[in-house]
C-alpha cells in the first residue's frame, strides 16, 4: 500500500487536475479513498469507477453514478449497489439472479422490491446461502414460504425476519405445523451423529463449537428458536413458555423483549445467568420494584446496564453511580432529567449525583459554574469539556486538580491556543491531554510540535492544518505509515509537494 498517495487521494486540499493524476494510477486502496472526496466530479466518479471495479460500489452507494454509468457484467458490485439503493432496473436483477458468482446472487437477494420472477429464481437457488439471505430479508409471503424450506438454514434466516408472519415465527419456535427440515449446515459437511469439539484442529471448518446434529438438526434447531425469541414479531404468548428453556442463549434472548407480562420479567431477574439479568437490567418495560432489586445484583455487568434504563429512578441511579465503574457518559435517564431534577443532582450532596449531571452539555450557565468549581475531580473532571467556560474556569480547574483533569480541559472546545500550549507543556505530562491537543481546532503550530513527542498522538498532530508545512514534508519520511498517511492528507501540504508526490504517466 503507498500511504503516501492514500492520505493525498483524501486530502480536502487537492486541486481538481491532481486528483485526475490520482484515478491514473490508483489501486484499490488510493481509489476507496478517493471515492469519499466530497468533490469528485461526475466524469471523476466515473473515470474512477471505470478503473477500479472495487470504487464503483461504494460511488453507487453514494449517488455518484447513476446506470447509464454502469455495466453490470463488467461491474456487478455497483449495479448490486444501485439495486440495494432501490434502483428499478428489472433486466439487471434477472442478470445478476443468474451470475455464476453465488456472492452476487446472495447479495442480489438481500435487495427489496425486486421482481417476482426474479424473485422465485432465487428462492429455488442451489445454493442455500442464496435462499437464506432471500428469507432473510424478503417481503411477509415469501417469508412465510420458505419458513418450511427443506434446510434448516433458510428457517433460522426466516425466524430474524421481522415480516415472516407472526403465526410462522410462533411454529418456527416449536415445528408444529411445518415439515420437517431435511438438512442443516453441519450434516451437509459431516457425517451424522456429529459435535464440533471445541479443540478441533481443522482451520477450514467454519462450524462453531458444540453445533451438532443426530439427524434432528439440533444446533439449526435451537438457533432457529433464538432468533425467533429476538424477533419482536413472534407473539408474546408463544414465547412465555421459553423462560423455562434450559437454554440460557434461549432465556438470554428472552430478557430484550418489551412486551413480557411483569411476572415473566420476576422470574428472569432470577435467572442463574447473569448475562440473562444484565440484558434485562437494561430493559425499559421492566417495572419500578424490579429495577430496585436488580440495583441489588452483584452479577457482572448487571448493576452498569440497569443504570442505562432510562426508566432507572434518580435516587436508585444515584446509588448505583457511587458503586458502579459507568464511565464518562451521558446516561439517558440523565439526559431526560427535568429542569428542576438537574437542579436538585448539582446540588446533591452526592458526588456522584454531581458527576451524572455534570455530563450534560446543555447546563445553565450558573449550574456549569459552579460545578466547575466542585471540589470533587470526578466532578470536575465531567464537566471540564462543557463548552462555555472561560479560560480562567478551565485553567482553576488545572491548578486545582492537575493530571486529573487536563486531558478533559484539553478537550474542552472553547479551549484557548494559549492554555493548550502550557497544557502541552505540564508536568508531569498526561498523555491523553496530548491526543485532545492535536485534534483540536484551536491547537497551534508550537502545541502541535510539543504533540508530536508522543506515540499516539502523532498521527493526529500530522493531519493538523496549524502544523507549519516544513513539518508537515518532513513527517512524510516517518517510519509510522499512520503518520505518513495523516500528513499526506493534510490540506496544509503545500502544493507544490502534493504534485511532486503524484506519479505522472
Amino acid at each position: 500500500m503507498n500511504h503516501v498517495l492514500c492520505g493525498l487521494a483524501s486530502n480536502a486540499a487537492l486541486p481538481s487536475e491532481l486528483v485526475d493524476r490520482l484515478i491514473e494510477v490508483a489501486d484499490a486502496d488510493v481509489a476507496a479513498d478517493l471515492a469519499r472526496r466530497e468533490d469528485l466530479s461526475r466524469a471523476q466518479a466515473v473515470a474512477l469507477a471505470s478503473r477500479v471495479e472495487e470504487s464503483a460500489a461504494w460511488l453507487a452507494y453514494e449517488g455518484r453514478l447513476t446506470t447509464a454509468d454502469i455495466d453490470p457484467t463488467a461491474q456487478p458490485h455497483a449495479a448490486l449497489a444501485l439495486l440495494c439503493e432501490h434502483v428499478d432496473s428489472p433486466e439487471w436483477a434477472r442478470l445478476l439472479a443468474k451470475d455464476p458468482v453465488c456472492e452476487h446472487r446472495e447479495r442480489l437477494a438481500a435487495c427489496s422490491g425486486l421482481p417476482s420472477d426474479v424473485v422465485e429464481t432465487l428462492a429455488a437457488d442451489a445454493d442455500v446461502r442464496v435462499v437464506a439471505e432471500l428469507a432473510l430479508w424478503t417481503t411477509s409471503s415469501v417469508a412465510g414460504r420458505l419458513a418450511g424450506h427443506p434446510h434448516a438454514e433458510v428457517r433460522r434466516a426466516a425466524a430474524a425476519n421481522e415480516a415472516t408472519p407472526p403465526p410462522i415465527l410462533a411454529a418456527l419456535l416449536t415445528s408444529e405445523g411445518l415439515p420437517p427440515a431435511q438438512q442443516c449446515l453441519v450434516c451437509d459437511r459431516e457425517e451424522t451423529p456429529f459435535v464440533r469439539d471445541p479443540r478441533c484442529p481443522r482451520n477450514e471448518c467454519d462450524l462453531l463449537p458444540g453445533d451438532s446434529c443426530d439427524g434432528a438438526h439440533q444446533s439449526a434447531v435451537h438457533e432457529t428458536q433464538q432468533m425467533a425469541l429476538q424477533n419482536p414479531a413472534t407473539p408474546t404468548d408463544a414465547v412465555i413458555p421459553f423462560v423455562n428453556h434450559p437454554s440460557p442463549l434461549l432465556r438470554w434472548a428472552l430478557a430484550a423483549r418489551h412486551d413480557l407480562p411483569s411476572e415473566v420479567y420476576g422470574r428472569l431477574a432470577k435467572d442463574p445467568h447473569a448475562g440473562v439479568r444484565a440484558d434485562l437490567a437494561e430493559n425499559p418495560a421492566i417495572e419500578d420494584a424490579l429495577i430496585r432489586t436488580l440495583a441489588s445484583d452483584r452479577g457482572h455487568d448487571v448493576q452498569r446496564r440497569l443504570a442505562h434504563n432510562p426508566r432507572v429512578p434518580l435516587d436508585v441511579l444515584i446509588r448505583l453511580a457511587g458503586t458502579t465503574k459507568i464511565g464518562a457518559t451521558l446516561l439517558p435517564r440523565i439526559a431526560a432529567a427535568s429542569p428542576a431534577e438537574v437542579e436538585e443532582l448539582a446540588q446533591s450532596p452526592e458526588a456522584a449525583a454531581r458527576m451524572l449531571v455534570a455530563q450534560r452539555r446543555d447546563l445553565p450557565a450558573r449550574i456549569r459554574g459552579a460545578l466547575a468549581t466542585d471540589p470533587d475531580a470526578k466532578v470536575v473532571k465531567s464537566i471540564a469539556s462543557h463548552p462555555g467556560l472561560s479560560e480562567a474556569q478551565l485553567r482553576a480547574m488545572v491548578d486545582r486538580h492537575g493530571v486529573r483533569v487536563i486531558a478533559k480541559v484539553a478537550a474542552n472546545p472553547d479551549a484557548t491556543p494559549a492554555l493548550l500550549e502550557d497544557l502541552t507543556r505540564h508536568e508531569p505530562p498526561v498523555q491523553n491531554a496530548f491526543r485532545e491537543i492535536a485534534r483540536h481546532r484551536n491547537a497551534t503550530g508550537p502545541a502541535l510540535h510539543n504533540c508530536l513527542a508522543d506515540r499516539r498522538a502523532r498521527p493526529l498532530a500530522a493531519s493538523h492544518p496549524a502544523l507549519p508545512p516544513q513539518v508537515i514534508m518532513e513527517l512524510l519520511a516517518n517510519p509510522d505509515w499512520r503518520v505518513v498517511e495523516a500528513a499526506a492528507a493534510n490540506p496544509s501540504l503545500p502544493l507544490a509537494a502534493m504534485s511532486a508526490l503524484v506519479p505522472q504517466l
